[in-house]
Parts: structure tokens; sequence; C-alpha cells
């Protein structure tokens, strides 16, 4: 085999029968019950939560406060001591992101400007994740954070209300996490132990960081300027392929995300077309958060199926007046053009390293 590896060849590979049927592979995961239990927190968070923030003068900021819960999914699995300061971490990140597109939408910035913000945070709260060892499920979280913040507060008074929302179940959840810690698995399954500066942690991520940022920008921008609703979609959609770092892993993680998407798509139709009650929302959030974390190990696409439904309940309990089932299909086509474009952009950007790897990796599998 030649060491030159063009970006057509790799295409080419990409594009295979053997690769495709690659992703539709299902595997047992590592760590299962740690994942089982941190679907778990999050769901009992949203069951503790969001009743209590039902019935207060506040139900209006329902869809900001179940944000919070969703820190409970993060450092599944960090050794024992250091769980609980990943879920701190997690929570300023999740809290920092709608504070700071709050702001920014409340400033006034246009649609193009907040996109490019997004798309800033999310190659940061990359970095974010890898050096503080977060674990799954990574900057995606804190992107839908942010996005959630894009729709402006009416004034500073309501932004800060949906911060505080926000930081409270958040808080909730850092709660929760601590006492079911004894549930965990004792095995640490979150990588070597080896300790590095985080000068070294950095240097090498940087290039993927820039790559996330400008794929969720470049994804973002042509969703917007093709007119669709919530632009911000396409944008993570981008990050979530992007985030592989081999470029099967991207093209794999393409073809999960689509295909997952669009299954959960025609749930969430058929779920908000019965116009569902705020309660029976809420008891739909606590099920589908259990089963995205039961499923995705699994097969990405498994948890697509339920974090689709799951992310579109959550805007429609934020606006069940102006969200409704007319959202799924356009979060189908917002997640085909990102998954798309992060290809597109992986290829071109792939290094020589990347590509041979990519052929070597065909040339063990037909042996």
């Amino acid at each position: 085999m030649s060491d030159r590896v063009g970006r057509r060849e790799a295409a080419r590979l990409l594009m295979s029968r053997r690769q495709f049927a690659e992703s539709a592979m299902v595997v047992r995961p590592q760590g299962l019950r740690n994942s089982i239990l941190a679907g778990f927190q999050a769901a009992l968070t949203v069951a503790i939560a969001l009743p209590l923030v039902q019935l207060s003068p506040w139900s209006a900021l329902l869809g900001y406060a179940s944000l919070g819960a969703l820190v409970a999914l993060f450092g599944r699995f960090a050794p024992k001591a250091r769980r609980n300061v990943v879920v701190v971490y997690a929570a300023l990140c999740q809290v920092s992101s709608l504070a700071i597109m709050s702001i920014a939408s409340l400033a006034g910035v246009p649609t193009a400007g907040l996109l490019l913000v997004l798309a800033l945070l999310g190659g940061l709260y990359f970095i974010a994740s890898t050096v503080g060892r977060f674990g799954p499920p990574g900057p995606l979280i804190f992107m839908f954070s942010g996005m959630a913040g894009m729709n402006a507060p009416a004034s500073l008074q309501d932004l800060g209300l949906r911060v505080l929302m926000a930081s409270a179940v958040a808080t909730l959840a850092i709660v929760v996490c601590a006492v079911t810690e004894a549930l965990r698995a004792k095995e640490d399954v979150a990588g070597p132990s080896q300790r590095y500066s985080v000068r070294q942690q950095l240097q090498p991520l940087w290039p993927t960081a820039g790559r996330i940022a400008g794929g969720a920008l470049i994804a973002g921008w042509i969703a917007h300027a093709v007119g669709v609703a919530h632009p911000g979609w396409a944008a993570m959609g981008a990050v979530a392929v992007l985030q592989g770092v081999h470029l099967h892993v991207t093209l794999n993680r393409a073809l999960q995300r689509v295909a997952g998407t669009v299954i959960g798509a025609v749930l969430i139709w058929i779920i908000l077309s019965q116009s569902p009650s705020v309660w029976a929302g809420i008891a739909l959030l606590f099920l589908l958060q259990w089963m995205t974390e039961a499923a995705i190990g699994y097969n990405y696409a498994l948890g697509q199926m339920f974090v689709t439904p799951m992310a579109l309940l959550m805007t429609y309990l934020a606006s069940p007046a102006t969200a409704g089932a007319e959202m799924a299909p356009e979060r189908v086509l917002d997640t085909l053009l990102g998954a798309v474009i992060a290809v597109v952009l992986a290829v071109i950007f792939s290094t020589g390293h990347d590509r041979r790897e990519l052929a070597k990796r065909h040339v063990r599998i037909s042996a």
C-alpha cells in the first residue's frame, strides 16, 4: 500500500459498504452500570425539580430548569474521589454557556453573531471537557444549554431568573449524584492515570477544537442562510460528528446520528401532535433520560432515538405555545446538514497520517 493516501481515496474508503455496515454494529458498552446510573441520576433530578418548578410562580422557566439536570450525566467513569468535582465543573460550564448566550442575545447580537459565539463555545467546552476528563456526553450538552440562551430574555431580570433556575437545578443534580455515589461501580474506566501538565494537554487539542468550532460555525451559518428556525441544531450536529478522533469514527457518528434522529423525530412528532400536558412532558423526560443512557453505549444511533425526542420535548416545555410537532422535520434537516458538512470538513482537513490510518484499517479488516 502506498504511503500517500489522498483525500479522494479517503472519501472512497469512507463511502464503502463495509464502513456503512460497521456503523450499524451493536456492541456491549464498557461501564454500562455507571451509564445507566448517570441516566437515572439525571432523571431523578428531573422528577424532583420540574414538578416543584411547575407548581411555583416561575413555571415559565421550566425548560431552563431542565437544563440543570443534565449535569448529572458527567463524570460517570471518574474515580470515586473525583466524580463530584467533575459534576460541579460541568455545572459551571452548563450555566456559563446559558448565561453567555443569553447576555449576547439580550444585547441584540444578530443570529449570525450568536452562531459564531456558540461555535466558539463548542470548541472551548471541548477543551474543558477533555482536560477535565468529564467523559460523555462531552461539549454537546453545554452547546444545547447555550442554544437555549439564543432565545433572547425580555430583560436583565428575566436573564437572571433563567440562569438562577438552571443553577438551582444543577445544584440539586450535584446533591443527587453525591447521595447516590455508592451505587456506582468502583472500577475506573476513564483512561490512563498518567498525569500531564495543562500545557501538555492543551497542545494537541487546539487543532481539534478549531475544527469543531469551524464546523459548527459553517453548519450554523448555512442553516441560517436557508431560513431554518433553529440553526443551532445544525451546529450541534456538526460538533457531535467532529468529536471523532479518527475518520472512520467521524463517518460512523454521522450515519448513526442521522439514522437515530430520523426515528426519534418520528416518535416526538407523534407525541407533540397530541399536545401533551406539562405533567405528561415531565414524565416523558424522566423516561427518555434513563433510556438514552441505557441505549447509547450499544450504538450511538440507539441513543439518538431517545435524545432527539428528549431535546425537542425540553424545547416544547420551554415554550409550548410556539414549539410543537413542526420542530421534528426541521431537526432531521438540521442534523443531516450538520453531519454532511462535518464529514466533508473532516476529509478536507484530515492529515496524511489520518488518511493512512484509515487505509491501513481497511486493509486489516479485509485480511
